[in-house]
């Protein structure tokens, strides 16, 4: 069995914990690779989402290989059968602990941004990671999530030994798994991308969780998704690996155009894609390069060539049964922004609005006075470079515009509300200009 991400891992992981719904549940994501698939839960449940920070003790000499595990207040679990085979002493042990504490208090500052972790006084505390392999980590963080005064325990996982729930013990009161192999090596084999979750990627999942309405924080599931799918996009000869999300009744799909070195994993296009599908508009993210072009970084920046995978793409999409003569509009970031709009002023291309996130609309240059779609340039008050750009940019479009300037932010939003008020802009935007039945002429 494998998992295409930990996206859908976490998705598979929900279908299994149904009988959780409505109950006082706070849902746990270990970092890094344990939040992308918590965040799925918990949106599932409709529960709230913190982390549990956890930090592996690794032997010093071989420090893939754990000997232990430190978290929040004070809890830390030691594996004395490693410690003793790898003649670790009082001393080393002691040196890895303090200098993993500190990078676990420095990753609380990073992810919460100052908000205390949610309470757990009598609730339900469902710790999700990406897998399970020796334990160690788990097992500090059900007993992290127990000293915190949590009612009762939950551990799911997507991945673990046949085994696990004898090698972790009583430290859970239920265990959940969707996948239990005899033939278990690593986690990562069971995932088709196990690429590694930064912390921009934790911050914007719990970022997102927050930003969902209350409503459906504590009631229930997404809105009705008609298909939510990986995606092979076809863009002249090549194949381009994507996400197709169009939620029941979308009035339009938005093809999200990244910036330089990003993907469709991007956790900020992913925030706001997420915000889109719940107002009820369709997303697609794609990678705009293959693996072996991105390695040229002359292609990076060939806005042509990116704003001809865009088009391409967007032809692919009106193609499939999920378009159904739907409206199409562009969001693009950063250099993706210029891309998006030198595909957008081609002709015939029918985009219905077009969104940039601290983007770079110069380098569309000449192209810019030929966009007709109703345009958004969105930039933080601290960007003053891009600033400037994009209001010299704003000058040459001929079509409607609209500078919007988020105070206090910086070039990638992360100041806290920054990407929220991002989201909520371009929803807006796409909401207002996406009309299906003017946008479906040939």
């Amino acid at each position: 069995m494998l998992f295409m991400d930990r996206r859908e891992a976490g998705r598979q992981l929900a279908g299994r914990l149904g009988h959780l719904k409505g109950a006082e549940v706070v849902v746990l994501g270990l970092p890094r690779g344990g939040v992308p698939v918590a965040a799925e839960v918990a949106d599932a449940l409709g529960a709230p989402l913190d982390v549990c920070l956890v930090r592996k003790l690794g032997v010093p000499f071989q420090p893939e290989l754990g000997m232990g595990a430190i978290g929040e207040g004070g809890v830390r679990v030691i594996n004395d059968d490693v410690v003793r085979a790898a003649q670790v002493t009082s001393d080393e042990l002691g040196q890895v602990e303090a200098r993993e504490r500190e990078v676990l208090e420095s990753r609380a500052r990073r992810y919460r941004g100052g908000r205390a972790p949610i309470g757990l006084e009598g609730r339900t505390a469902l710790v999700v990671d990406d897998g399970v392999a020796t334990g160690s980590t788990a097992r500090a963080a059900c007993q992290i999530a127990r000293a915190r005064g949590a009612a009762r325990i939950v551990l799911a996982v997507p991945v673990a030994p046949y085994d696990w729930t004898a090698r972790l013990g009583r430290e859970a009161d239920e265990f959940v798994c969707v996948h239990t192999p005899r033939n278990f090596y690593a986690i990562g084999q069971f995932y088709v991308d196990f690429s590694q979750t930064d912390d921009d990627e934790v911050v914007a999942c719990l970022e997102e969780a927050i930003a969902r309405p209350l409503s459906t924080r504590r009631a229930g599931p997404r809105p009705a998704v008609s298909e939510d799918r990986e995606a092979d996009v076809r863009a002249g000869a090549v194949v381009l690996r994507g996400r197709l999300t169009v939620p029941a009744g979308a009035r339009g799909i938005v093809v999200f155009a990244h910036g330089s070195g990003s993907s469709r994993h991007s956790p900020r296009n992913r925030f706001v894609a997420a915000g889109l599908n719940r107002a009820g508009l369709g997303t697609l993210l794609f990678d705009l390069l293959t693996e072996s072009e991105e390695a040229n970084r002359a292609n990076v920046f060939d806005t042509g060539l990116l704003a001809r995978r865009l088009a391409d793409a967007t032809e692919w999409l009106r193609g499939q049964p999920e378009a159904d003569g739907r409206a199409a509009g562009y969001f693009g970031a950063s250099t993706g922004a210029a891309a998006a709009l030198w595909a957008a002023a081609e002709p015939g291309a029918r985009i219905a609005a077009v969104v940039s996130r601290g983007g770079r609309p110069d380098l569309a240059g000449p192209r810019l006075p030929a966009v007709t779609a109703p345009t958004l340039l969105i930039v933080g008050g601290h960007d003053q470079l891009v600033l400037d750009l994009n209001q010299q940019a704003q000058a040459r479009l001929r079509c409607e515009s609209r500078l919007a300037v988020v105070p206090g932010a910086t070039h990638l939003f992360e100041e806290p509300g920054a990407l929220e008020k991002v989201t909520a802009l371009a929803r807006d935007w796409f909401t207002d200009h996406m009309a299906p039945a003017a946008h479906t002429a040939a």
